[in-house]
């Protein structure tokens, strides 16, 4: 069995995440999505995020045909241990962190496993926050 592993805050959910699990499930068998919780996303992306709570994520993601398992993680050691325990032979992401070397990546390599970056072509949700900011304030 093929095990596959993304991770993300997948805030305001929107078509590029769908593209990113359909892409991570066609490459295994069964599709783990490990996602930051609420504090975490804090500590990411800033106070304002995230939009969607960290349980709210949790419920859609795991309503997405595609996701065979949902795991919520507050920072990148415990995020680490998540991929100690799963030991994905895939670690999925989306084309922003080609390059970069991924939490437990080394870990992953070390038994044969790989990462693999999931072309996407859609905005991100920062972008999509700066489109609805933008469209608000011309409201105004």
């Amino acid at each position: 069995m093929v095990i596959v592993l993304a991770n993300g805050c997948f805030d305001l959910l929107h078509y590029g995440h769908i593209i990113l699990l359909k892409g991570a499930r066609q490459l295994g068998d069964r599709l783990i999505v490990a996602v930051n919780s609420d504090k975490s996303v804090r500590d990411l992306k800033g106070k304002n995020r995230p939009i969607i709570p960290q349980i709210q994520r949790v419920e859609m993601l795991k309503a997405i045909r595609y996701v065979d398992s949902v795991i919520m993680f507050d920072s990148e050691k415990e995020l680490e241990c998540i991929i100690r325990k799963t030991r994905p032979n895939i670690l999925a992401k989306g084309p922003d962190w080609k390059g970069n070397k991924l939490t437990g990546q080394d870990f992953v390599e070390s038994y044969g496993g790989r990462v693999e970056i999931i072309p996407l072509r859609v905005n991100a949700t920062t972008a999509i926050i700066k489109r609805i900011n933008n469209e608000n304030a011309c409201s105004r």
